[in-house]
């Protein structure tokens, strides 16, 4: 029953991340970098703390009384996250989304979910699933099968989308659509930023001293009621702070660059329905972490978890893309494929959920 409850809230979560987006679409007249940053206000600043208000009493206690290494460290890792959410945009830039998307977002989810593993070999702690538990155990062995059927699943999505991209072009200006792709560039760029947008979940594993905490205190008021739900929240706002800061100079340099300072002020757009819309954006986004922590509370924070995170937001994306209707005029093949691509993800998460259900 914990293994099912984690998946459900991982894909609660998976959900928030994959429609995050949407929000932005209604923001009229302000630059990227305008409703970006203010939407990340809300993500990464505004409601990460309010979280941990209503779930985790005194957490600002918790985090004051945190090694400073510790706190360091996590906030290095966030600063980590943050850069790589920015060259994930240039990846794509020069890759092309489905490309740029699939190879890092499978990078991400590769490393995300198996690098703690080979940490946790080297250098052994209680609770935490090494990569020899993982190849020595039904259940391991199980969870591995499923985050290589879940590559597998992200391949044929990129094909997919090589396929669209290339159909499409055909009844555009080809020499006008390809101008900026750049292969040897873009896959650097995608490699860097896979890496680094896995550094949340390691994020995550630097600040475990902080969770711990406000798991200890929860359980000892609560006996006999398993894990804390919300013990990942005080975490979060550390990890976003780093967050932040690479994503707010980024934006400010954006900003001054563009000229576009005056779109916070600027009464001739819809400035109201504006930021109401980017908040709501931003709110959506946290709430994929919110309900991560959940699902990690109920399957721990080894490669499963972040496995399943990943899938169900690739998963949702690549639903909304046909819900909004984004495979319209594609071959019939390029649509099958993506369809075969989002049903491997979903097989892939059957397994890794089967995998943790024996754990248990």
């Amino acid at each position: 029953m914990q293994a099912i409850l984690g998946v459900i809230f991982h894909f609660i979560g998976g959900f928030a991340s994959g429609s995050f987006y949407i929000p932005y679409k209604k923001v009229k007249g302000w630059a990227w970098e305008s409703f970006w940053i203010v939407g990340g206000l809300f993500s990464w600043l505004i409601v990460p703390p309010l979280a941990a208000w209503l779930t985790i009493p005194n957490f600002v206690e918790i985090i004051k009384q945190t090694n400073a290494g510790i706190l360091g460290l996590t906030y290095f890792f966030g600063l980590l996250w943050g850069i790589g959410g920015l060259t994930y945009g240039l990846g794509v830039r020069y890759l092309g989304v489905a490309l740029g998307s699939s190879i890092i977002l499978g990078l991400c989810s590769i490393f995300g979910s198996l690098i703690p593993s080979f940490y946790y070999e080297l250098y052994p702690a209680d609770g935490k699933d090494s990569i020899s538990l993982l190849m020595s155990t039904n259940w391991g062995q199980m969870v591995l099968l499923g985050i290589a059927v879940c590559v597998l699943g992200i391949v044929i999505c990129g094909r997919a989308g090589v396929l669209k991209e290339k159909e499409l072009s055909k009844t555009q200006d080809v020499a006008a659509t390809n101008t900026e792709y750049k292969f040897g560039l873009g896959i650097i760029l995608a490699i860097i930023s896979g890496i680094l947008s896995a550094c949340f979940n390691f994020g995550i594993e630097a600040g475990h001293s902080m969770s711990d905490t406000a798991n200890k205190i929860w359980m000892a008021a609560n006996p006999g009621q398993g894990n804390f739900l919300y013990q990942n929240n005080v975490t979060y706002i550390v990890i976003l702070w780093g967050g932040l800061t690479t994503n707010l100079v980024y934006c400010m340099i954006l900003n001054a660059r563009n000229k576009t300072f005056g779109n916070y002020t600027d009464k001739t757009t819809p400035l109201l329905a504006n930021y109401l819309f980017s908040a709501l954006a931003g709110t959506t986004w946290f709430l994929q972490f919110f309900f991560y922590g959940m699902g990690e509370s109920r399957l721990g924070n080894g490669p499963s978890s972040w496995i399943l995170h990943m899938a169900f937001i690739i998963l949702i994306a690549n639903l909304w893309g046909l819900v909004l209707k984004e495979w319209k005029g594609v071959s019939r093949k390029a649509y099958i494929t993506v369809v075969a691509g989002i049903a491997t993800i979903i097989l892939s998460v059957l397994i890794v959920g089967y995998g943790n259900s024996l754990k248990g």
